[in-house]
């Protein structure tokens, strides 16, 4: 028998529930059933509690590395008053011998962009974007520069103070670029983990005052419609047994001289 105030309890629970417009109190229908025991909640544990803190600052790659585009001036920060390809050819110009950096470009990608004028369908630089990344209620400019080696080049400028910003450089081996939100995520192939991907997702930077890396998974790629389909590998087999030859027919069995050959027509009788 149940005590007392657990029936009191119980009734009250009911009484609650009916008065919420549920039905089904009583001889536990519709009540609640356990869900079996419940794991240990097991909570993060700290390995090698006695090593000394790091004095040194973390290595700069130069992800918040911002530069001040020479020479474009942006009325009203307005990033679509401005020409991505002007944009690219001012940095161009003056970087001309930097090959490497957030400010880097291949030598041959320079001069394609020097001659995007007279040779427009050889242009590496893309068609551009705008979003709001930084939160500011203006978009920014998100420029593609294509390079050797199927890589892309992915800058984005904020403009601000009447010029423009570059908070963002970037060069890889592209798979794709998406917008999601304020963030933008790139999807970068793995040469060293075949059948993964890195992903990165972009994002502004109130205190660095530029995009950062702030979330980079490597996820395994599902083979999809468009995949190339799996060679199977080589399947080793037994050699084919070779059928002998048969043999010559035996010689057929003398005929009894009373019985004439199935194939052979019996003489004809001679007539009287």
């Amino acid at each position: 028998m149940k005590p007392r105030g657990t029936q009191f309890a119980a009734g009250v629970l009911c009484a609650l529930v009916l008065g919420g417009g549920a039905v089904g109190c009583g001889r536990n229908e519709g009540g609640l059933e356990s869900a079996g025991a419940t794991p240990a909640a097991a909570g993060p544990v700290r390995l090698w509690p006695d090593l000394p803190p790091a004095t040194d600052p973390p290595i700069d790659y130069g992800e918040s590395d911002t530069e001040r585009v020479p020479g474009v001036e942006v009325p009203d920060n307005d990033v679509h008053s401005v020409d991505a390809l002007t944009v690219v050819t001012a940095e161009v110009r003056a970087h001309p011998d930097t090959y490497s950096g957030p400010d880097g470009m291949y030598a041959e990608t320079a001069r394609a962009v020097r001659a995007c004028g007279t040779a427009p369908a050889a242009c590496p630089v893309m068609r551009p974007y705008y979003r709001d990344l930084t939160g500011n209620g203006r978009d920014e400019l998100i420029v593609g520069i294509r390079m050797p080696d199927q890589q892309v080049g992915v800058r984005v400028y904020l403009a601000e103070n009447g010029g423009l910003t570059r908070i963002m450089s970037t060069v890889d081996q592209v798979i794709s670029v998406e917008l999601a939100g304020r963030d933008l995520i790139m999807r970068v192939a793995s040469a060293g983990i075949p059948g993964y991907e890195y992903r990165t997702a972009w994002s502004w930077d109130e205190q660095q005052h530029s995009m950062l890396p702030t979330r980079d998974e490597i996820v395994r790629v599902k083979p999809g419609p468009s995949a190339a389909p799996a060679v199977p590998a080589p399947r080793l087999v037994s050699p084919t047994p070779t059928v002998p030859a048969p043999a010559s027919p035996p010689a057929p069995l003398p005929v009894p001289p009373d019985v004439a050959p199935p194939d052979v027509a019996p003489p004809a009788e001679p007539s009287p």
